[in-house]
């Protein structure tokens, strides 16, 4: 059965490559897309701010077209279409009088029975990693990408709820599909500054620095997303952000896609890499030459040396961990120093103990210093650490 397509309104412009490489990757996995018929814009950030009903009747009008179709699931690529389209169904599923009086004002039957996917959901849960590793042809080994969520992939949660809303891993686990490492860093579901970047650019030209910065700071060599406004932000926006503080950037964006496709054996013109403001060819050419250091590397582990050989090999890569675990925990910091609760609930789970521990280290560098370093070479003792902050605190109100 054929999968429902929304491309969307930056489908045929700002975010292209993402409809290229999307329709690459569909035809790699086998799977036919049937783009809808007469489909409308969602609306998108406009119809939300200026009319809640009109935000709801133009996805409503899509949703019932892909039911008139008889498809049961749609595949919305952008990530304010996907959120536009599950929001509507969402709420037209919980009110009924909702959804009769969109009904009425597209003039169409429409009974909010189908299912519209982001990509992430797609490719891991519909697809699957073992079916993805499968059609990897030329993987991407070398690379160190920073998997970058942004926003409305994974919010609110009981519209999307296919991932965790704080720390996602669907991306991850795709890159990591296709041979590529996935680095850990903070600023994953950090907002790129979206419309912002327009109205206020130097608020904007911050927080795109920001996500590119922390992001080498975690030993990232490129950024990977699942959103055209992300991407036009970080690509397009990139060179704007780095004079405003006096820097050359110079971080490849790639969509999730387009990686996908590359490691199927599509040319890097076939997917549109070419087209990124950003230049990104050069880095994906270096990625053999990165692979056959790694093997080299591997193969020198493996070959058992004398004591000598072992000992400085062992240093060497003692040195490299050293400095990948640094670059982490200052990654860590400055996710602690930006956003302690959200930090805090990487940590504990319980909502009101998360909050105080984020209490605690507001300001405190050297509380920040020990958490960061913990959560990047030691998991189980962070949360011991900071379960002990939280009572020692809790035991001084008492008092």
């Amino acid at each position: 059965m054929p999968l429902g397509y929304y491309p969307g309104c930056s489908g045929e412009g700002s975010g292209i490559e993402y409809k290229m490489s999307t329709e690459k990757t569909a035809e790699m996995l086998g799977i036919e897309l049937q783009e809808l018929e007469d489909w409308n814009c969602c609306g998108a950030t406009s119809a939300h701010n200026t009319n809640k009903l009109l935000s709801l009747a133009l996805p409503a009008r899509n949703l019932a077209i892909a039911e008139r179709m008889n498809l049961d699931s749609i595949l919305a690529p952008c990530a304010a279409c996907y959120s536009r389209h599950r929001a509507t169904e969402v709420q037209a599923r919980e009110d009924d009088e909702m959804r009769l009086k969109i009904q009425e004002i597209i003039d169409m039957e429409f009974k909010a029975k189908s299912r519209t996917i982001s990509v992430l959901e797609w490719l891991v849960n519909d697809i699957g990693i073992e079916k993805i590793k499968e059609k990897v042809t030329k993987p991407l080994k070398g690379m160190k990408a920073a998997c970058y969520y942004g926003c409305l992939l994974v919010r609110p949660e009981e519209y999307t709820g296919f991932d965790d809303n704080e720390d996602p891993q669907t991306m991850d686990q795709i890159v990591k599909a296709t041979g590529a490492q996935a680095v850990d860093w903070a600023y994953k579901t950090e907002c790129c500054g979206a419309a912002l970047a327009t109205s206020r650019p130097e608020i904007g030209a911050k927080m795109i620095y920001e996500v590119i910065q922390n992001a080498r700071q975690a030993g990232a060599e490129c950024i990977v997303t699942a959103c055209p406004l992300c991407m036009l932000n970080l690509d397009m926006r990139q060179a704007g952000a780095g004079k405003q503080y006096s820097v050359n950037l110079d971080m490849p964006i790639y969509y999730v896609t387009e990686l996908v496709a590359l490691a199927g054996g599509y040319s890097n013109k076939e997917v549109g890499i070419p087209k990124h403001f950003v230049e990104a060819e050069s880095y994906l050419e270096s990625l053999p030459q990165k692979a056959a250091e790694i093997e080299a590397a591997e193969a020198a582990k493996q070959a058992k040396p004398g004591k000598k050989a072992a000992a400085a090999s062992s240093g060497a890569d003692e040195a490299q961990d050293e400095e990948a675990n640094q670059k982490k925990i200052a990654a860590m910091k400055k996710g602690f120093e930006k956003n302690p609760d959200k930090m805090a609930a990487r940590i504990i789970e319980d909502e009101e103990r998360a909050k105080i521990l984020a209490e605690i280290v507001a300001g405190d560098e050297k509380k920040i210093s020990k958490l960061a370093e913990l959560m990047v070479t030691d998991p189980e003792k962070a949360f011991k650490v900071a379960d002990a902050f939280v009572t020692g605190e809790l035991k001084k109100r008492e008092k």
